[in-house]
């Protein structure tokens, strides 16, 4: 295997042990963010999804961090194609992401990105990891 595979195993290994609950739960707290931009350009994009890892990543009690475009090659009748970028943020627990939420980086992300934006879906949910 390659050393990025290797990275990468290692990563989702960490994450997943780290999620995983007194009770032997894998129960994390999925926070999801679809963003409709105002000027949907490749650029735009761009600029929304850096500022996502800037401001976004890294905070404590994270056990998964993703930020992307759509992918707009898919085209089936289920797929949702009301959004330009995508955040995924997973925390240990919702006081996680409770402490996130009020995090001076999150804020300033706002204030940075907010007006970008034409509209933003969030959906929290508990989820496991795992089998």
């Amino acid at each position: 295997m390659s050393p990025t595979i290797h990275a990468v195993l290692a990563l989702a290994a960490f994450g997943v042990a780290a999620a995983a609950a007194a009770d032997g739960s894998r129960a994390v707290f999925a926070h999801d963010v679809y963003f409709t931009l105002s000027d949907p350009s490749p650029a735009a994009r761009d600029r929304l999804v850096a500022a996502c890892r800037l401001y976004l990543s890294g905070h404590d009690g994270t056990v998964f961090f993703a930020a992307g475009v759509r992918a707009e090659e898919m085209k089936r009748d289920v797929n949702d194609a009301g959004f330009d970028v995508s955040l995924h943020v997973y925390f240990k627990d919702k006081a996680a992401h409770d402490a996130y939420q009020e995090h001076p980086r999150h804020k300033q992300f706002i204030a940075a990105m907010g007006s970008s934006w034409k509209t933003v879906r969030v959906f929290d949910s508990w989820v496991e990891t795992g089998r």
